[in-house]
């Protein structure tokens, strides 16, 4: 048997000894074949039906039920060793009732006909007991149905058909690279996977099983001074993707993490930045987050209308029926939309859990806020703004929960920004400013409850002088408010130069729940923007 310590032992030993790029071994051809669902199975199908059929018996007007199993696998290293290996595996069912109106859940681990029964019964009894809170009934946006629905996200290597020895091998492998670089003394890697088989029915007459992967390899570098009174890290250099195992060898990070500790050395010695006024080029790694917090959250419509307000705060962009058509968030360059169809994206899904096949909307339209995040319940709260527009009113898509044993409700969509006309990148903005900062990677970053005064940091700040890069700065940190920092949004970069940044666990609701999430993004540039010294004592 092989202790734990065998194990580390042989991990740390292996380091550097693994060739990387395509498979070449036996096992490489089952790799290449995931698990996908191809059809839901029949006992799946009949217990899903049952607890349809035992709502409705009980008195609901319309129900749905999800039969999801969640993996996950992780594991930490850090400099030479293995840290810890983490698997986790459920299964269950989540039952959703509505009945005269309102909603009633209940979940289960008992996969069984008296199992799925009995939870279906309580989901029932829930939303009647909740009619005495009711001061609306729910509705929801006409969808149509789809009786034998499949989907994958696009993966071509199974994460969990990987063995922990390669996993912390190629780990290990890319510490060892990061420390091979004069002051760099710590490094950790984690490598990260979650694989859900969704399974879901409703009375509409939707039938769907659908498999998604999700892969996260997250590095961090730190780089000490000599006399060891400083530090400076790299990190948020790998971005989490809906993608499996291949995404883990396209980012070859030991031969990358040397480079990134190269960075993180450079930074040790960069100039302290002087406060001021500066024109900002963001690249899609940094204005990844600051969408996220400023755009993406602010626009979901519960919080538009005060009804969630966990971990995010409300939002300024309220109430509805004010800002709609009318509220003036950034440039006319600015144009934002939703999608949880795009490849790729860690929110991507074939039907979200309201039986719902997303489709790409403008949220932002040419600087002026246009629609919201809906689910089909909530897409009803805007009949009034879709009929004046002549569009149909119908749910974006955006339900979702993260457990057979929580309730779905509106999360985040993949939500990108539109690249320009103009097919331009990264360096061409910094060729185009006379006094900026190019800023890479996220950092530390606040932001107020209302989603309006903003303060965002980043992983690597280059100065700009006249068109080109003249060093790395450190301690930068710019404020905003939310309107005047889009407003000022003047060039972003074209379709070659869109990346997708995510966030691989972004947290919502009470009980607390997490989904991932993407953000497409160009690069930008925001004219004359506060940048304060995040190093000076008062």
């Amino acid at each position: 048997m092989t202790t734990r310590r065998d194990f580390v032992a042989t991990s740390a030993l292996a380091a550097g000894a693994l060739a990387l790029g395509r498979p070449r071994d036996a096992a490489a051809h089952t790799r290449l074949l995931p698990h996908v669902q191809q059809r839901m199975d029949a006992p799946t199908r009949d217990l899903l039906l049952l607890a349809l059929d035992t709502a409705k018996r009980g008195g609901a007007s319309y129900a749905d039920a999800r039969i999801q199993r969640v993996q996950r696998n992780a594991v930490f290293t850090r400099e030479r060793q293995v840290l810890d290996v983490v698997d986790s595996d459920t299964i269950g069912c989540g039952i959703r009732a509505l009945v005269d109106g309102c909603w009633g859940f209940a979940a289960t681990p008992r996969l069984t006909s008296e199992g799925i029964q009995r939870a279906a019964t309580e989901a029932v009894a829930t939303a009647k007991a909740n009619r005495i809170a009711r001061d609306q009934a729910v509705q929801l946006a006409p969808n149509p149905s789809h009786p034998d629905a499949t989907w994958s996200s696009g993966f071509t290597i199974d994460p969990f058909s990987i063995s922990i020895e390669e996993k912390t091998t190629l780990a290990i492998a890319a510490n060892t690279a990061a420390l091979s670089v004069p002051g760099v003394r710590f490094v950790s890697t984690q490598l990260q996977f979650v694989k859900e088989e969704r399974n879901y029915a409703n009375t509409d007459g939707s039938v769907i099983a659908q498999t998604l992967v999700r892969t996260y390899t997250p590095m961090a570098i730190t780089a000490v001074s000599a006399d060891r009174s400083d530090f400076a890290i790299r990190d948020a250099v790998v971005q989490p993707t809906g993608r499996g195992w291949e995404s883990v060898l396209e980012n070859n990070l030991p031969v990358n993490a040397k480079k990134w500790a190269e960075e993180a050395a450079e930074k040790l010695t960069a100039k302290s930045v002087e406060p001021g006024r500066y024109d900002l080029v963001l690249h899609p790694s940094n204005l990844g987050l600051t969408l996220h917090e400023s755009v993406a959250h602010p626009t979901e419509i519960d919080r538009a209308y005060g009804y969630e307000a966990n971990y995010a705060g409300t939002s300024f962009v309220a109430p509805p029926e004010r800002v709609l058509g009318a509220l003036k968030f950034g440039s006319p360059l600015m144009n934002i939309t939703g999608d949880r169809s795009e490849p790729g994206g860690c929110a991507s899904i074939g039907y979200d859990d309201d039986g719902v096949k997303p489709e790409a909307f403008d949220i932002i339209k040419d600087g002026i806020v246009v629609d919201y995040q809906t689910t089909r319940e909530q897409a009803m709260w805007l009949d009034w703004w879709y009929k004046k527009r002549n569009m149909p009113t119908r749910s974006h898509g955006c339900s979702y929960a993260d457990s057979w044993s929580s309730v779905q409700f509106q999360r985040m969509p993949n939500v990108s920004i539109t690249p320009g006309a103009r097919d331009i990148g990264f360096s061409d903005l910094i060729a185009a400013t006379d006094r900026g900062i190019a800023i890479q990677g996220r950092g530390s970053y606040s932001i107020d409850q209302q989603r309006f005064n903003g303060q965002f940091g980043g992983a690597l700040f280059h100065e700009i002088r006249g068109g080109k890069i003249v060093g790395q700065l450190r301690d930068v940190a710019y404020q905003f408010r939310t309107t005047d920092f889009w407003g000022a949004l003047d060039m972003l970069g074209g379709r070659r130069s869109y990346e997708l940044y995510a966030t691989f666990s972004d947290g919502k609701g009470q009980p607390g729940q997490a989904n991932a999430v993407t953000h497409g993004c160009v690069p930008t540039r925001h004219r004359q923007q506060n940048v304060i010294n995040t190093g000076r004592k008062a």
